[in-house]
């Protein structure tokens, strides 16, 4: 038996509520927790993604390491190309190193942070 579950994920970022915008809008989760210093986004599916301003954020330097990734998020998605289309209209960016071919692609939100929508 487990000793615990994973409840959510925190990223950490300069504006909380704009980062909580756009993950909102990718995917669609609904708006849990609103405070200045912290946001918080629920699927009702158990695990929760929250934003944390931090003072003097630094943005992930993707692919190098200069400042670490510190994790990036998996997104299954139907469509790979409609998926990544929407995703930079709604601010996200493509970085040109791009490991995963014709399975995944990896963005950045726009607080930096790498993610892959992976088609399936």
């Amino acid at each position: 038996m487990p000793i615990a579950t994973v409840r959510g994920m925190t990223m950490d970022c300069a504006d909380p509520r704009a980062l909580a915008r756009f993950y909102q809008e990718l995917t669609g989760m609904a708006l849990s927790y609103d405070a200045d210093e912290f946001v918080a986004l629920t699927a009702g599916s158990g695990c929760d993604l929250g934003f944390q301003r931090v003072d003097g954020y630094r943005a992930p330097q993707w692919p190098g390491q200069d400042v670490p990734q510190q994790f990036h998020l998996d997104l299954r998605v139907e469509d790979l190309d409609a998926a990544e289309k929407q995703a930079l209209e709604l601010g996200a960016v493509r970085p040109d190193h791009q490991p995963g071919g014709d399975r995944w692609r990896v963005l950045l939100d726009p607080a930096g942070h790498p993610f892959c929508l992976a088609a399936g």
